[in-house]
């Protein structure tokens, strides 16, 4: 059943674009990778919803194809919505994608409408989204990430010393492309930042699991790492459970940036994998499913982290009464800052959602017109 819109509040306009966007080092091109994946480029998706005289402005990180899904199956799926009927529009897109599958493109895709949705609510009742949902505090503590497995040892300690310097309390980097070199690449980026600095490091699931276990040992040993992030793969529960019942006492292990669905969350909470739960917003499903995913943090006394997104996960995380901090990642900062006005500010090692502004304070700011390659609905 359909919530009836009122004249002032029904959706009037559903309008997407995708921006390629290529990866950059000190203003340079560069390839970057990690232990499972290699890139140049990455595409934003960006979707506005128009209601009530106001427009609501999503994001996502994912495929250009999205882009036709907003227009061919979740546009339609919006007709005659309300506005304000926030989590109805969440579940119609949901359905409008049983045959497609949900799991990934199409979970971004809907991500993307329903943090423009959120915004746009919050834009109509002239509030910040931070206010809407309720505020658990009013920021939200970042790390740095980046340290690509592409860099030279030069390129990752200018990084992370640089994050340092800036106040940032937790830097990461990436792992598991070459393990031979890996535990002197950690001892490198040690020396980089000081003993003051929190460590993290992330395999992209690229170990086995008695590979991870002496791995986690010897990182924790010879350069204090807290955090080993998918040391094998997200799909490995058993592997993580492993990893996490026998690694060493003080190391958090952490799952979930592939978490699509409400139910990716609970297989990895219920098979006890992970000491921190990572939830992305631009794919597990906007607002409504990263608070999904943060009230089964709560449920299972899990800390939440956000995985990167930071203009976006700034808003949401200082929500979430279980988040602990949110992904401050390379690529993504640079391309947050350029698309859009109104990014949030990194004060003292964290980020300040700004009040002040209604929805979530961000615009497109035209900087980034150059790399848009493809747009629906203008």
């Amino acid at each position: 059943m359909t919530v009836a819109a009122s004249a002032d509040t029904a959706i009037r306009a559903v309008r997407a674009a995708v921006y390629v966007v290529p990866t950059t080092f000190d203003g340079e091109p560069v390839r970057e990778s990690d232990g499972t994946a290699e890139w140049d480029s990455t595409t934003v998706l960006v979707v506005e919803v128009d209601a009530g005289g106001r427009t609501g402005l999503g994001y996502a990180y994912t495929s250009s194809t999205a882009l036709g899904l907003v227009k061919d199956v979740l546009a339609p799926a919006l007709t005659g919505c309300d506005a304000f009927a926030t989590t109805q529009a969440f579940w119609n897109m949901a359905r409008a994608v049983r045959n497609i599958g949900w799991r990934g493109i199409a979970a971004s895709a809907i991500s993307a409408v329903d943090v423009a949705l959120h915004d746009l609510k919050a834009k109509l009742l002239d509030v910040s989204l931070l206010g809407l949902l309720g505020a658990g505090r009013d920021r939200i503590m970042v790390y740095g990430s980046g340290g690509f497995t592409s860099y030279s040892d030069e390129q990752l300690e200018q990084q992370l010393s640089g994050w340092a310097e800036r106040g940032i309390r937790a830097v990461k980097m990436k792992i598991g492309t070459d393990a031979a070199a890996d535990p002197g690449r950690v001892r490198a980026a040690r020396a980089a930042i000081g003993d003051e600095v929190q460590l993290f490091v992330d395999a992209n699931g690229a170990y086995s699991r008695k590979q991870a276990l002496g791995m986690a040992a010897r990182f924790s040993a010879e350069a204090g790492v807290t955090w080993f992030e998918e040391p094998v793969s997200s799909d490995d529960l058993d592997g993580l459970r492993l990893i996490r019942d026998r690694g060493p006492a003080g190391m958090q292990i952490a799952a979930g940036e592939y978490g699509y669905v409400p139910a990716d969350f609970r297989m990895l909470l219920t098979a006890g994998a992970v000491d921190t739960l990572q939830a992305d917003a631009t794919r597990c499903g906007g607002v409504t499913g990263f608070l999904n995913a943060a009230q089964q943090c709560v449920a299972w006394s899990v800390p939440l982290s956000a995985h990167c997104a930071p203009a976006l996960h700034a808003t949401l995380a200082a929500a979430a009464e279980p988040a602990v901090h949110v992904e401050y990642f390379h690529d993504h900062t640079l391309i947050e800052s350029m698309l859009f006005d109104g990014v949030p500010e990194l004060v003292g090692g964290c980020l300040v959602p700004d009040q002040s502004r209604s929805g979530l304070g961000l615009q497109l700011s035209g900087r980034g017109d150059d790399y848009r390659k493809e747009s629906w609905g203008a």
